[in-house]
């Protein structure tokens, strides 16, 4: 659990926002067939901020993201990224964003090194940059000591640092995590626990979860979903006490 100072620390950053919010979503609705997946979710998140989007499995948080990073169109209802819209803007929306979905598909068979360049090249960085990109995300996640392993080769946690390298590579202002921690042993979790505390303030963060404790430990602000609803969206800087959010939870989410 982060301290109270940390707390502290992490409302003062983000008290006071430094842009316009870096997502605008109003009224997301996503249907697939008679099935309601997200219904009528508006929400927002300013420069520099960690939410969370907290939920059980089903809830509708993996469809959200989809919708944010244009891999999927809403049936309904509009979606900004650094005031481009998704679908009119799309190009432009997506270069201010790095995505790291549940279980990223990697290139096997490249090394850590080559699948990074690639990376870079699609995301549009030019021969100059790739270098000091690649030196950069590489010291960050840790990976210097197996830039030239092929990634069939990586344990799962490794495999977690390099997609989130590739994410970082452009230095995106917002950075989407759909179960970052899944699947990690405890130290893992940790460890992927602090880079996305060191990565707030620098870049905008959200990120998914259906375990609550991670959320309460690295966000700002908490949203809780449940059959493609948002239920409430609790803010987690003035309410330090892990019992508040998970009776808050529990409340929301009791069976009827």
């Amino acid at each position: 659990m982060m301290s109270g100072s940390k707390n502290v620390a992490r409302a003062q950053e983000t008290a006071k926002p430094l842009s316009p919010p870096i997502i605008v979503a109003k009224n997301l609705t996503k249907r697939f067939g008679s099935r309601l997946a997200v219904d009528d979710v508006s929400f927002s998140l300013d420069a520099g901020e960690v939410m969370g989007l907290l939920g059980p499995n089903g809830s509708g948080k993996s469809t959200i993201l989809r919708m944010l990073v244009g891999t999927l169109r809403a049936n309904e209802g509009e979606i900004s990224i650094a005031g481009h819209d998704i679908v009119t803007s799309g190009r432009f929306a997506r270069t201010n964003i790095g995505y790291v979905p549940e279980n990223t598909p990697l290139y096997d068979s490249m090394r850590v090194t080559e699948f990074l360049q690639f990376m870079a090249g699609l995301k549009g960085l030019r021969k100059q940059q790739v270098d000091e990109a690649l030196e950069r995300v590489c010291d960050q996640l840790e990976l210097n000591d197996v830039r030239r392993q092929p990634i069939h080769t990586l344990s799962h946690g490794f495999r977690q640092r390099v997609a989130i390298a590739q994410a970082l590579l452009s230095s995106p202002p917002l950075i989407i995590l759909d179960e970052p921690t899944n699947g990690l042993d405890p130290r893992q979790i940790i460890e992927c626990r602090n880079l996305i505390l060191s990565l707030a303030g620098k870049h905008s963060i959200l990120v998914t979860s259906h375990i609550l404790t991670e959320i309460e430990k690295i966000a700002d602000r908490a949203g809780i979903l449940l059959h493609g609803r948002l239920l409430a969206v609790e803010d987690l800087r003035n309410n330090p006490d892990a019992g508040d959010l998970e009776s808050r939870f529990l409340a929301l989410t009791a069976p009827h």
